[in-house]
């Protein structure tokens, strides 16, 4: 039998990513867990940000960001970029990430994550203590190792990672 422990977000565990955005002058990357699928057409992803955050601002004038999927070995980036802000540190210069020129929108992409997905913002929803970025997909950028012959990710030679109760996890395909 069930019992009621409260009310409180658990649907875990969730993909752990690293979003890069800019205002154009300034570079950031911040690690997000809360973010999915929220329509295939147009194809939209959100990303759930708090207010107070640096990436909050800058996507907020920008109406841009770059959902990059770290592979497991990213897991000691993903966590000082999720620790770390980026008013107080340029994160790419202190970990090494070299910055790559997206196809469409102008925060850069992350050369080191396999995959990047660029999105052009269409909604923000302020849900509480964090706003939604809904973003529109306009572009799927993979490294070519990932790439299937018809065109799409084949995942299972990444491994990516979720976050589940303040860890990291690596995800293995079955």
């Amino acid at each position: 039998m069930k019992e009621s422990i409260g009310k409180f977000e658990r649907l875990y565990p969730n993909p752990v990513v690293l979003v890069s955005c800019s205002d154009g002058k300034n570079d950031n990357i911040i690690t997000l867990a809360w973010v999915g699928t929220v329509c295939s057409d147009p194809p939209l992803i959100s990303i759930s940000i708090r207010p107070s955050r640096y990436s909050h601002s800058l996507i907020n004038f920008s109406k841009e960001f770059i959902v990059n999927i770290p592979d497991e070995k990213m897991a000691a980036v993903c966590d000082f970029c999720g620790t770390n802000s980026g008013r107080n540190v340029d994160k790419f210069e202190r970990l090494n990430l070299i910055k790559e020129k997206p196809f469409v929108v102008k925060a850069p992409l992350i050369k080191e994550c396999p995959i990047g997905i660029e999105c052009v913002v269409r909604n923000v929803i302020h849900l509480g203590t964090h706003d939604m970025f809904m973003g529109e997909v306009v572009s799927v950028d993979a490294e070519k190792d990932v790439i299937y012959s018809d065109a799409d990710i084949d995942y299972n030679r990444i491994s990516t990672l979720t976050y589940l109760m303040g860890k990291y996890f690596k995800n293995t395909m079955i």
